[in-house]
């Protein structure tokens, strides 16, 4: 696993990341007194030669290739190697997708399809009774 550096004290401030994911990224400290510049014992790292990823295992995701679905055609290029990402779409394809992927056993990397379907089966199951109680 590789090392994750934050923007220091992403954790005190809500415009520095706190609740807020894209603010949390790495940015170089450059204050006066900052311990994690000056870079000493009991702080966190900073970024710098010596942590990057050997070059096999660069940009996988569990030692497989990630692959961009943004459609059902887009599993059909998934090979063993690959994992698959669900792109941004509407739930409706998105069910859609899962079920095949599921059927195909293809592995997705950014949702659990059988918790996800089941989630949206469950709730199909309550609107279909309100409808019938009031026929």
């Amino acid at each position: 696993m590789a090392k994750k550096f934050i923007r220091r004290d992403w954790r005190r401030y809500s415009r520095l990341g706190k609740n807020r994911k894209s603010k949390q990224k790495w940015r170089h400290p450059t204050g006066r007194h900052n311990k994690i510049r000056e870079k000493r014992k009991g702080y966190p790292a900073m970024i710098s030669v010596g942590y990057k990823k050997d070059s096999a295992s660069r940009g996988k995701i569990r030692d497989k290739i990630p692959v961009m679905i943004n459609n059902i055609n887009d599993l059909k290029k998934i090979g063993k190697e690959n994992i698959g990402i669900i792109g941004r779409f509407g739930k409706k394809k998105k069910i859609e997708i899962l079920k095949k992927a599921k059927e195909m056993k293809v592995p997705i990397h950014n949702i659990n399809a059988e918790k996800f379907l089941e989630k949206i089966s469950g709730k199909n199951n309550k609107i279909n009774k309100q409808e019938e109680k009031k026929e």
